[in-house]
């Protein structure tokens, strides 16, 4: 009994600590104490992330079917966005963790400087892009010009305020990079906390709120994600950490800005592909009809919110990778990655058995017209096969990021979603006539493949003399 409280207590002052943000070494020491204090935070920030997403499609649902539909397409077309945003948030993480391992500040405030001078630029052509042609995207994806009129206010602010997107991944990324991921949560929490409260009020109009349905919630969004963004910059410029940005180093740096912008190609590319996959099917869906695709929505959005605190523990492995071989330790990188990839075994095997199990009940949470809670659950269901393959994947994928080779991920990633996952999934959707659960099982089958690749390619060891 005192050693199960010994033991606890050990964990519990390693858990605050992780969320402290006091300064700790992640290049000597135990490497599962690093790993812990990089993925409580990473984990933690995630699931903000994902709630973004499963708080709105709540309270859209109030609104009616029509309203889910139109948050699913613009949701589809945002994941542009992400990517982008994701993709260079990836440089900036490989670039600041290369250097901090290093023992370089100056170069890693300069490299963070330099990628959100990248972000800025990326988000100004996106809002362009997206409150010029606002409704064409939407008929694009399949809506009906009704649907279409009706969704355009939610796709014109979520594009106009898709900097607060891009500058919460790349800081984000920064934070990470340089050992400091607590940072990272609590910005998360904080826009999300805000998203939290405003999104009833805004939608519904509670107390003194005027009712806005669909614009209520893109409103409310980008209020949260906004403040999130302040938080940032406040603390990039001001907090304790060993970035000491100047307004100098923001200056174009223009081999630095190479750099970054070929280790944020192969991220973008990497996330334009599995975003312009998930399109495709969403595309596939669509055809099936309203129902099908809002079921196909609701089950997304509930995967969403278990994926991406995976994805905390995948970031985890990559600022480790980064860190050590900057710190010239590829053999305590590569145990770092296979640590991480059985926290995230275990994590998705546990996830995938309750999705299994109760997710029927899950879906009636957030919406119960009987067709599209048919939908979802066997969307859910068969999906969740695939969570483990995938998590180890994603683990390796990101590992391979933070060592700053961002080209053997998008390769694998256009092998799996394009040349297999697109054609199966119309194949076994139409050809073979099994509807929307040919996409659902396809997408579980490319888990597996993909997972197969990423391993096979780790085990080579290329990414250990990978030069950042």
């Amino acid at each position: 009994m005192n050693k199960f409280l010994q033991k606890s207590r050990h964990i519990l002052s390693i858990f605050r600590q992780s969320l402290s943000g006091e300064d700790y070494s992640f290049t000597s020491g135990s490497l599962k104490k690093a790993l812990f204090i990089l993925a409580v935070p990473m984990i933690l920030e995630m699931i903000m992330e994902s709630l973004f997403a499963v708080i709105d499609i709540f309270f859209v649902s109030k609104v009616g079917t029509s309203a889910v539909a139109a948050v699913g397409l613009t949701e589809t077309v945002i994941t542009l966005v992400y990517s982008l945003a994701i993709g260079i948030s990836m440089a900036a993480t490989a670039t600041v963790s290369r250097r901090t391992g290093e023992g370089k500040p100056r170069a890693a405030s300069k490299a963070a400087a330099q990628s959100m001078i990248v972000g800025l630029s990326v988000s100004i052509v996106l809002a362009i892009v997206g409150l010029t042609y606002d409704q064409e995207i939407l008929l694009l994806m399949g809506a009906s010009p009704e649907l279409a009129e009706y969704g355009s206010v939610y796709l014109q602010w979520m594009f106009g305020g898709n900097i607060f997107i891009v500058y919460l991944f790349v800081i984000n990324g920064i934070f990470r990079g340089v050992g400091k991921p607590h940072l990272a949560m609590q910005s998360l929490w904080l826009a999300n906390g805000l998203n939290i409260i405003l999104d009833p009020c805004l939608i519904l109009g509670l107390w003194i709120f005027p009712e806005l349905g669909l614009k209520g919630a893109a409103i409310a969004t980008n209020i949260g994600r906004g403040v999130g963004v302040l938080f940032q910059l406040y603390h990039l410029f001001k907090g304790r950490h060993s970035l000491k940005l100047k307004l100098s180093m923001f200056l174009p740096k223009i081999l630095l800005l190479k750099r970054l912008i070929k280790i944020s190609a192969g991220g973008v590319g990497q996330m334009l592909i599995s975003s312009a996959s998930w399109i495709f099917l969403a595309r596939i869906v669509a055809e099936f009809g309203q129902a099908a695709f809002a079921g196909y929505t609701v089950s997304i959005r509930v995967i969403i919110f278990a994926i991406l605190p995976a994805y905390g523990l995948a970031n985890a492995a990559a600022t480790m990778v980064g860190q050590n071989l900057g710190a010239n330790k590829p053999l305590r990188a590569e145990k770092s990655v296979w640590l991480a990839t059985k926290a995230n075994f275990i994590f998705l095997g546990i996830l995938a058995l309750v999705f299994g199990i109760f997710a029927r009940d899950i879906v009636n949470l957030f919406d119960d017209t009987p067709e599209v809670v048919k939908i979802a659950t066997l969307s859910l269901q068969i999906i969740c096969v695939g969570y483990i393959p995938f998590g180890f994947a994603m683990v390796l994928s990101q590992s391979f990021n933070g060592a700053g080779d961002t080209k053997t991920p998008t390769v694998i990633n256009f092998i799996c979603e394009w040349v297999f996952q697109i054609p199966l999934a119309y194949l076994m959707a139409k050809t073979f006539g099994l509807g929307p659960y040919g996409v659902f099982l396809t997408v579980a089958l490319t888990s597996l493949v993909m997972a197969s690749l990423f391993f096979i390619r780790f085990r080579k060891g290329n990414w250990k003399t990978q030069k950042v």
